[in-house]
């Protein structure tokens, strides 16, 4: 009986199951006329990430990704650099022509961001800053003594 049972299962085809789930597909050739450009500079880096209207990231860049390391990626040239990055993919893959910006943090590079973006090319529309401000919320990290 027990040899039976061992019959049964060796009958049975095995099925490979994979772990790995598929890679995204990203849409090429697709034009878009208007997006979102999010500015998050903080104390020790500056990020852009371009999406279209949508919320789809276009293009992004980092001062990280652009080579510098430590505190060199946290002046306002980097984020000069970034913008422009940034925003060329943008303009050369998709066609992208006017931004809107929104720009979070209070980091060096807030407003050389902005400049690299317009240098690059594109329009900008409107400029918000949606810094999120505490009403009273957590205490704030001890002031630096230097």
């Amino acid at each position: 009986m027990a040899d039976e049972k061992t019959d049964v299962l060796e009958q049975q085809p095995v099925e490979s199951v994979s772990t790995a789930a598929e890679p995204r597909r990203r849409v090429r050739g697709r034009q878009v006329a208007s997006g979102v450009v999010h500015i998050n500079s903080t104390y020790n880096n500056t990020r852009v990430v371009i999406t279209d209207q949508q919320g789809n990231v276009i293009a992004w860049s980092t001062g990280g990704k652009l080579g510098f390391k430590g505190s060199r990626k946290s002046t306002a040239y980097v984020a000069q650099m970034i913008a422009g990055d940034a925003a060329k993919k943008a303009i050369g893959t998709y066609g992208l022509r006017e931004v809107e910006v929104q720009v979070k943090g209070s980091g060096n590079g807030r407003e050389s961001a902005v400049r690299g973006i317009a240098a690059a090319g594109l329009e900008i529309t409107t400029l918000r800053d949606v810094t999120p401000l505490p009403h009273n919320g957590c205490r704030p990290p001890k002031r630096r003594r230097v």
